[in-house]
């Protein structure tokens, strides 16, 4: 048999255990004897798995001791054995006949598995508020361990990723370098006339290709291309279709560079033709807004304070922003490059560390347009790090 080329790991075996040993600490302040990892962010995190199987049931299992356990599919064990850090021995995968089948379910070859190795008993922790753990699972689970209490475990190991290590910050700068270059195409090739899904091809071929000065290539971003135009801008999350763009509208572009599952979000727009008055007079009052949150956006402050700062402009132009302005940001998965822990937002008092990566989203959306200029940042001792070098000024193309 040749010799099994696995991928090269994405971080060293040291920086893995550390995850590991802030995980289980985590688990010990909740009284965890297990915990079950189903999102595949998490997943990745823990333990460098990286490919498209997170829509059927997989986990990971960090048990009391030794390395992590993969889950999955028996095909995907192999894409396991190729990218996790552990060896072969920690890689469990399930028959095929218990994929997407109303006899079998892969809880109940989890349940089972975890008998076998005794950790059938005690407190075990699952991610009950996630995109990939179903109610069925849940139930099938549930009903396997009737010696153990099922507890919600939701976000345990999100709020472990908070603060980023120096890889983790190279990888979101390399994917600064493709939005950027990303949005440089869109202001290069956007016209009048151009159908949008043209447009967006450009924006994949932007975000992939390997570009020989920077040394890398684009990997898939958790969210497509979101560029809507006029009145459709009053929505947040619209993406295209192919009709031609028209004269006299703004288009927001709210896009990522992603490089090693790593993502770094920026917004601009793009308006073709003469911007109403009432978008100019909105743009400053973001503008604005964004230096004083930008200002607040620093280490020792919350959270809230640099909501506070950005919406107390805001208000002063009488300008009503109902959602939150910002979300933490790195490794992440279809369906959002968003961590799903702390939010920038009022009310929120979460203590803002040195490490922190932020989607400082500043965006609104109005009753028939909308205007998104955004920053990807890094929190810091001091004024917070742009990851991106881009006018923020909306491009008026005539």
């Amino acid at each position: 048999m040749p010799e099994l080329q696995r991928t090269p790991e994405r971080f060293s075996t040291a920086e893995y255990e550390r995850r590991l040993r802030q995980t289980r600490e985590s688990m010990a302040k909740l009284g965890l004897d297990l915990l079950i990892v189903s999102d595949p962010s998490n997943m990745a995190w823990l333990t460098g798995y990286d490919g498209w199987s997170f829509y059927v049931h997989q986990c990971v299992i960090v048990g009391p001791t030794g390395a992590p356990i993969w889950f999955g599919r028996g095909q995907d064990a192999n894409g396991a054995l190729r990218t996790v850090w552990m060896s072969e021995d920690h890689i469990i995968g399930y028959p095929d006949h218990y994929v997407q089948s109303v006899e079998h379910h892969p809880m109940d070859y989890l349940w089972a598995t975890l008998a076998d190795r005794g950790w059938h008993r005690g407190f075990i922790g699952v991610e009950m508020d996630n995109y990939w753990y179903s109610a069925r699972a849940h139930e099938r689970l549930v009903h396997g361990l009737p010696e153990a209490q099922i507890l919600d475990a939701t976000g345990l190991v999100n709020w472990q990723r908070a603060v980023k290590s120096d890889e983790e910050l190279d990888y979101m700068r390399k994917a600064a370098r493709i939005v950027e270059r990303m949005h440089r195409r869109i202001a290069d090739k956007v016209e009048v006339g151009m159908r949008k899904c043209d447009l967006v091809a450009e924006i994949y071929d932007a975000a992939l290709r390997y570009d020989e000065w920077s040394g890398h290539g684009g990997d898939y971003p958790a969210i497509v291309p979101l560029l809507p135009s006029g009145p459709d801008a009053a929505a947040p999350h619209l993406t295209w279709d192919d009709l031609p763009m028209k004269p006299d509208e703004g288009t927001f572009f709210e896009i990522a560079g992603c490089y090693q599952r790593y993502h770094c979000p920026l917004s601009r727009t793009i308006f073709l033709g003469k911007p109403p008055a009432a978008m100019l007079e909105a743009e400053k009052a973001v503008l604005e807004g964004m230096e004083a949150g930008l200002e607040a956006a620093r280490a020792g402050n919350s959270c809230e304070d640099v909501a506070a700062a950005f919406f107390t402009v805001l208000d002063l132009y009488g300008i009503v922003k109902d959602n939150r302005t910002g979300y933490p940001i790195g490794l992440s998965y279809p369906p959002d490059w968003g961590e799903r822990t702390m939010s920038l937002r009022r009310g929120d008092r979460t203590e803002l560390r040195p490490g922190m990566t932020f989607h400082f989203m500043t965006g609104l959306w109005m009753d028939d347009w909308g205007y998104e200029t955004t920053e990807s940042i890094i929190i810091t001792d001091g004024a917070p790090e742009l990851f991106c070098n881009l006018p923020r000024k909306m491009l008026v193309k005539s």
